[in-house]
């Protein structure tokens, strides 16, 4: 049975799988679809997501059309509070796009009735055809307030009752006046801490500053966690030249400087970098520690074979992690740096919840039948995110004139 608690469970069950959004978890479920059932619905039910850039909408609604399960489940979640509605809304209208009449009037009744009828309403009216829910003005018109007068884009265009969306403010740079040694002495001066987001702010929209490098340590952010907002971007500009500085950053005991250092090291660090970057991804692992550790992946593909003691801790993070939209850069840095093996994971890629991972599998996962199979079914699934249904369409294309 699937959890409530928030604990996953192991990687390698169909429970953890599915939890997780991995391709073999659908493959698996699509042999034994009553076993699957409570599964499917209990991951409908509670939200697996690690962070809301997770993927699972498509993932979950393909799951309830292709096993035959039932609809009123999912149905239910409407009447949750406003995630869990959410939820439920995405998957519902993805299950009328591939023909549920019910999915469709559940959402048609919800708006008509519903607590969160405004929400719903502009989000089927960004994924169906007009003639899905034009008709609906009227409802819609009838239960307004009053006082709402800021609605934008569909459908409130069309009906005549979107606001007129007021020019984007330019954030004010109260030190642009100011030189950039300037700039640099209020960073150096502990007194004028209230200064330094301001400071940091003018730093950003200038050209790459090096008198920054030694004040960096001295930075340290008030929470003791995170750096200064915007003082990555003013490193990223330095590029090579910051990486002296941060190898020295990367050894630091405060956490919030050694981020900045390996960050610098992933992106323009030498191969004397890699023990660092692999012991980064070791500590990530270790810790479980599953946000930004992609970083550190696409940091060590650059390096190739090089970083072949990566390998290892790549393939746990792909299979383990439960933050699907880091899953694809995982996959991309093994076949930089260990590319052996790889043609079965990139079949499962095609049953993936993260639209990043489909394209890889769509790329090359390795022609055969039960390919070619799965890329007519992406190319023709009205479920389906564009982008994925061109490239499977290319590539059987490709594969025909082959």
């Amino acid at each position: 049975m699937v959890m409530s608690d928030g604990r996953y469970a192991p990687a390698g069950s169909l429970i953890g799988m599915v939890q997780r959004g991995r391709g073999l978890g659908a493959r698996m479920a699509a042999e034994d679809p009553a076993a699957a059932a409570e599964i499917v619905h209990g991951c409908l039910r509670w939200d697996w997501r690690w962070d809301d850039v997770d993927q699972r909408a498509v993932y979950l609604a393909r799951l309830v059309r292709d096993l035959g399960l039932p609809v009123g489940p999912v149905v239910e979640g409407l009447a949750g509070d406003e995630k869990k509605c959410e939820r439920a809304v995405r998957v519902l209208e993805l299950l009328a796009v591939g023909g549920s009449a019910e999915a469709r009037e559940a959402l048609r009744e919800y708006v008509r009735e519903g607590e969160h009828w405004r929400d719903v309403l502009r989000s089927v009216a960004d994924c169906w055809p007009v003639g899905w829910w034009e008709d609906l003005e009227e409802v819609a018109r009838a239960r307004l307030k009053s006082e709402e007068t800021d609605l934008r884009g569909e459908p409130w265009l069309r009906w005549g009752l979107a606001a007129v969306p007021a020019e984007r403010a330019v954030r004010p740079d109260p030190l642009a006046g100011e030189t950039s040694a300037r700039l640099l002495e209020l960073l150096a001066d502990p007194g004028a801490r209230q200064e330094w987001r301001h400071v940091m702010v003018a730093l950003a929209r200038r050209e790459a500053e090096p008198g920054l490098l030694p004040l960096v340590p001295s930075l340290g952010p008030a929470d003791g966690e995170y750096p200064l907002p915007l003082l990555p971007r003013a490193l990223r500009k330095l590029g090579v030249l910051a990486v002296p500085a941060a190898r020295e950053w990367a050894r630091a005991e405060e956490d919030w400087l050694a981020g900045l250092g390996l960050g610098v090291l992933a992106e323009h660090g030498e191969a004397e970098d890699i023990p660092a970057l692999v012991a980064e991804l070791e500590r990530d692992w270790v810790e479980r520690r599953w946000c930004g550790s992609m970083y550190t992946a696409r940091g060590l593909a650059r390096f190739g074979a090089e970083a072949r003691g990566a390998a290892s801790l790549l393939r746990r993070f792909w299979l383990w992690t439960p933050h699907s939209y880091e899953r694809a850069s995982y996959l991309e840095a093994l076949a930089a740096i260990e590319p052996t093996g790889l043609q079965s994971v990139y079949v499962e890629c095609l049953w993936d919840c993260e639209e990043d991972a489909r394209l890889l599998g769509v790329q090359h996962a390795p022609d055969g039948v039960e390919v070619r199979g799965r890329l007519r079914y992406l190319a023709d699934d009205s479920m389906e995110e564009p982008a994925v249904r061109a490239a499977a369409r290319e590539r059987l294309a490709a594969l025909t004139q082959g």
